[in-house]
């Protein structure tokens, strides 16, 4: 890709090698220190230029006459993301609503299955926890340590009455890296449904869904977009399996906008869209995710990685203990989160650091444990680590 407002070749390297090309790209960088990333993240200078650009245009006009050509745009770019044909992409936000939708729209029967993760972010709970009103049995996932999900424990947790399961790609406190690969294609050969929540992953590793059933992501978190425009996969065979549980003008056939007497569902993702689309929000994230796709997902993921070793050892030297620390490589993200016993002091060094300008989460487990989560993206330095841990210290 390019440089933002320059025609030179653009990479990682090239970012943390010009503070002022860094600064420009992710304004950001110029007053704070921002490792909150698995929460909200601040968007990226192209972004914001992008999303100027269309709210510009849509003070003449929100719906261009190559409106249609311009969701497919997004749609596309979507796609590449996830190595998926765009016509299984709807372009729906939040996480939750993609969830929802998989919940609601399966045709559940009594005593039918479903396995997930109670100590998962609740938006990955409730729509499968609630399926029990509908006589479903909810099969929870109890690992030993928080959000470390195996293959193993997954495949322990079938019956023959298993009809989905609903996992996260990697765990929103504990950082653990989930090993989708190897847990879908064993369920794809068992014929069991599998839904993934991946916004802790998208735009921080690769994904490929090629043995997924069903995938949504906002594109607030690691995809560095706005909020409420995101990603909702259906595997194109599933298009009949999944009945759109939502509605309306958009996803159902109406010639000359004139509705039917029988309902005829758009024969692709749309059918999934109901009504009008966050266009504005699409086009940041289509800004944001051809940035993130032209300094390559690999190149963004190994210099996560790379970070959150960087802190691990820091932090451990420090004498702090760091949630996952013994864990391979490939089950950890760019999530680092350090325990911490005393609630009131958890707060008092997040207190800390958000009066030096540094953002971090604050987050607790079920237990009562609190823990500060950092998550830096590729942009962020080894100096701005080491600036937290300095002021932690202090």
């Amino acid at each position: 890709m390019q440089k933002h407002d320059d025609q030179v070749d653009l990479s990682i390297d090239h970012i943390l090698a010009d503070e002022k090309l860094r600064r420009r790209l992710f304004p950001v960088t110029q007053n704070r220190i921002f490792l909150a990333h698995a929460g909200v993240a601040p968007l990226p200078s192209p972004t914001v230029d992008a999303l100027k650009i269309e709210a510009e245009r849509a003070s003449y006009a929100q719906e261009a006459s190559d409106f249609m050509e311009q969701i497919e745009s997004i749609r596309r770019v979507g796609a590449r993301l996830i190595n998926a044909n765009s016509d299984e992409v709807a372009l729906l936000g939040p996480t939750s609503l993609g969830l929802n939708l998989v919940a609601h729209g399966l045709d559940w029967k009594p005593d039918d299955e479903v396995v997930c993760y109670p100590d998962d972010y609740p938006a990955n709970v409730y729509p499968w926890t609630a399926l029990a009103g509908k006589g479903v049995r909810v099969v929870p996932l109890q690992p030993e340590r928080v959000g470390e999900i195996t293959p193993e424990l997954v495949m322990k947790a079938l019956s023959p009455r298993t009809k989905l399961v609903a996992l996260a790609s990697c765990h929103f406190l504990s950082g653990f890296r989930l090993d989708y690969e190897s847990i879908a294609e064993e369920l794809n050969r068992r014929g069991v449904l599998f839904c993934l929540d991946a916004i802790q992953s998208l735009g921080a590793t690769t994904i490929d869904v090629q043995h997924i059933d069903f995938l949504a992501a906002d594109s607030h978190k690691w995809m560095l977009g706005p909020l409420g425009a995101g990603i909702f996969y259906v595997k194109r065979k599933h298009f009949e399996t999944l009945r759109p549980a939502l509605v309306g003008a958009w996803n159902v056939r109406s010639p000359g906008f004139v509705a039917q007497a029988e309902i005829a569902f758009e024969p692709t993702a749309r059918r999934y869209e109901p009504g009008a689309l966050n266009l504005l929000a699409l086009h940041g994230m289509k800004a944001s995710l051809e940035l993130i796709l032209g300094l390559g997902v690999k190149q963004i993921e190994a210099r996560l990685l790379d970070l959150r070793a960087f802190a691990e050892e820091k932090l451990t030297t420090a004498g702090f203990r760091v949630i996952g620390f013994t864990n391979r490589r490939s089950q950890k993200s760019g999530i680092t989160t350090i325990a911490i016993e005393n609630a009131e002091e958890a707060v008092t060094q997040a207190r800390k650091l958000k009066e030096n300008r540094i953002d971090v989460s604050i987050r607790q487990t079920r237990t009562g444990l609190s823990c500060l989560r950092l998550s830096p993206h590729f942009y962020n330095t080894e100096a701005e680590i080491e600036e937290v841990i300095k002021i932690l210290l202090s």
